[in-house]
């Protein structure tokens, strides 16, 4: 009897959905509403403002030319604090006005992108957060997983402050047992990004209030008066703290939600499992679009799990930057090289 092998069955790669016809007239629709161009910035559950979100927007800022409003729509968890002063930067030379278009989260650095805008509007279920600064340094501490965390100074201040009130009168040096835990270069990092924080909260208030003073409050406010960095603001509290905030239009924002909805399905995990130890991740992160261009980043990675340490690693990271441009009738779909 001959030996039959088995049929080898090829499992098909996942891929995310790329709405770009439904977002484009979702955008088109936006811009006669508005009057004015939309620019739309999105990021998903593991996107992030990053540097490389610069020339993402650069290349959809070019093909949109210059106009005397820009509409800039925002949901985001935050990032990089300097990317937004690069981000603002980049389409105040694109526009005279910047408007800020909030309908869900614009959290931490997104909220500092908007904070260079002359005017945001914002929804009934939209929040601004605070902006205080955290930072995951290369000596940070490590959590069970055994990645570094976050340390921010508002927390490390807020455990000397207690450590000194149930000490007494001869309190012990907080930082000599603080230190066995947050190393000594972590704290000064922190310091010095909190610092950071407020300059460019300044920077980016600059680019339409005069005022010194109220843009060194409204700063001040963002990085210290909030119990949590995740605090949110939402419209009435925006407005105490001298920020020109206003209701957004119901229509505009049931537009808003919808292409939210488009973005949302573009950035759902598709995983491929080929065994117990392999896998294939496909995940849109971040995605920029106006009128006739859509750039997206896309995490493109195998997955291999190593049992004797217990983790996954990723192998044949192909994850990168992809563009989709309208020309006439045609679409054309390329890879956006960012080194």
């Amino acid at each position: 009897m001959k030996n039959e092998q088995l049929p080898v069955i090829e499992i098909k790669v996942k891929q995310p959905p790329v709405l770009f016809t439904k977002t484009q007239a979702l955008i088109a629709r936006l811009a006669q509403r508005l009057g004015g161009p939309l620019v739309a910035y999105w990021n998903g559950p593991r996107g992030s403002v990053c540097h490389t979100d610069v020339v993402a927007l650069y290349r959809v800022l070019e093909r949109l030319g210059r106009h005397e409003v820009i509409y800039l729509f925002l949901k985001s968890d935050g990032g990089s604090g300097q990317v937004s002063l690069r981000l603002v930067n980049l389409l105040r030379q694109h526009c005279n006005r910047l408007v800020a278009l909030v309908p869900l989260e614009c959290a931490s650095a997104a909220t500092m992108i908007a904070l260079g805008a002359d005017g945001i509007q914002m929804g009934p279920t939209a929040y601004l957060t605070a902006v205080d600064t955290s930072l995951n340094h290369a000596l940070s501490p490590v959590d069970r997983d055994n990645d570094r965390v976050s340390v921010s100074l508002n927390e490390l201040q807020r455990v000397i402050r207690l450590w000194r009130e149930q000490q007494g009168e001869v309190p012990e040096n907080a930082y000599k047992a603080l230190f066995q835990y947050v190393h000594p270069l972590v704290i000064g990092a922190v310091d010095r990004a909190e610092s950071l924080s407020i300059m460019l909260c300044r920077e980016l208030l600059a680019y339409h209030i005069a005022d010194e003073a109220k843009a060194e409050g409204i700063a001040t406010a963002l990085n210290g008066k909030y119990p949590s960095h995740g605090y949110p603001i939402l419209l009435d509290e925006a407005v105490k703290i001298g920020l020109q905030a206003e209701r957004m239009p119901a229509d505009v924002n049931a537009l808003l939600l919808q292409l939210n909805t488009c973005y949302s399905e573009m950035g759902q995990k598709a995983t491929t499992d080929f065994d117990e130890t392999r896998a294939h991740s496909n995940e849109i992160a971040n995605i920029w679009e106006s009128s006739g261009a859509q750039v997206y980043y896309q995490q493109d990675k195998d997955w291999f799990y190593r049992a004797e340490e217990r983790r996954w690693i990723t192998m044949n990271d192909n994850s990168g930057w992809r563009r989709i441009e309208r020309e006439g009738k045609r679409i054309k779909r390329g890879a956006l090289h960012v080194a």
